[in-house]
């Protein structure tokens, strides 16, 4: 099959003909028919994640049509239109058995534990506890975008955030994650604040529903900012992006007892930032992190949509072959584009 590989870390990957998989006895194998480029995959491209073993095919954004099914999968069979969340479990641990398989002991995750979606097919572990059956009105570019920006963006709004009408929720960075919890944030009935360095994407936040847009060029002190609009300070602050500053300014302007919610990845000189725990303590903060969804929660999802209440395909911002997924992931960190770009051409 046709994948992009990467034989070393930050070295251009390159478009290569590659056996095809096979799936073991719990698993299938899916044609990729859309896959979501992501800052996720830029960052196990720089080897910022210890999971990877070079050669090594990204993706991990996705959907497709299972071409062929293990001897143990009971719930699957070829045929079915399918997506998957990022992290996968693997239905047997102390997490899974709980219900979050979201951080399962033994995780499963495609482009990042095992080869991805860059490809036209991928093998996906655990299949019967993992795989998600898509809408049959659902288009695959739109159930790709779901895949970890989206669906990760649901469950730091929803679950871990609590976010309910009526409450101040500031959404630090505006790329995918940022953009996603933006609108579930809104159909909720939350007046959102988006925060960014950029006009453009304040403006596409907007459209999507943010009430208010802090440019943090524009200001001092970000926190201070954010506390005026928001009359007191955030109920509810989400740093989308994983940088240092951003996460200390989240907290820094959360209003008493509010609740920071880390969903952007804190790698390298950000995994360990500064915190302001007198205030935490003293307003009595809360801080938690967020790290994909389970497979059982897209019903509400999926029934959100079918409400219309989320439009995530208003997030998808242009569409691009293997060959051209490249040059998109190796110029993420210039954080230039707006919304989501997926890979359709394969």
């Amino acid at each position: 099959m046709k994948a992009v590989v990467y034989r070393a870390f930050a070295e251009r990957p390159a478009i290569e003909q590659v056996t095809d998989p096979r799936p073991r006895s719990d698993a299938v194998v899916l044609k990729v028919m859309a896959s979501g480029i992501c800052l996720s995959d830029w960052h196990g491209w720089q080897g910022n994640d210890a999971d990877i073993e070079l050669p090594h095919v990204p993706g991990h954004e996705l959907a497709g049509v299972i071409e062929a099914v293990g001897d143990e999968v009971r719930n699957w069979q070829i045929g079915d239109r399918v997506t998957v969340p990022f992290v996968g479990g693997c239905g047997a641990c102390p997490e899974c058995d709980s219900g979050n398989q979201q951080v399962c002991d033994n995780q499963f995750q495609p482009g990042f534990t095992h080869w991805g979606s860059f490809a036209e097919h991928v093998a996906i572990h655990y299949a019967d506890v993992n795989l998600v059956r898509l809408p049959q009105e659902m288009e695959f570019q739109t159930a790709a975008s779901l895949g970890c920006r989206f669906a990760t963006s649901f469950r730091a709004i929803v679950d871990q955030g609590r976010v309910s009408s009526d409450e101040w929720v500031t959404i630090h960075g505006c790329g995918g994650v940022g953009l996603s919890a933006i609108m579930i944030a809104s159909a909720l009935g939350a007046k959102v604040l988006a925060v960014d360095i950029s006009d453009e994407k304040l403006n596409l936040a907007r459209q999507l529903g943010a009430l208010a847009s802090l440019n943090t060029n524009s200001t001092d002190n970000v926190a201070d900012a954010i506390r005026h609009v928001t009359d007191g300070g955030a109920h509810v602050s989400v740093d989308a992006i994983g940088n240092a500053d951003v996460c200390f300014n989240s907290i820094d302007s959360l209003r008493k007892r509010g609740r920071h919610v880390q969903v952007g990845l804190m790698v390298g000189s950000s995994s360990k930032p500064t915190v302001p725990m007198d205030k935490v303590l003293a307003n009595e903060l809360e801080i938690v992190g967020s790290h994909g969804v389970q497979a059982h929660r897209y019903a509400e999802i999926f029934e959100m949509i079918a409400a219309g209440k989320l439009s995530p395909e208003k997030l998808i911002g242009r569409t691009v072959s293997l060959e051209e997924s490249i040059d998109v992931l190796t110029s993420m960190s210039d954080f230039n584009t707006n919304g989501v770009t997926i890979i359709t051409e394969f």
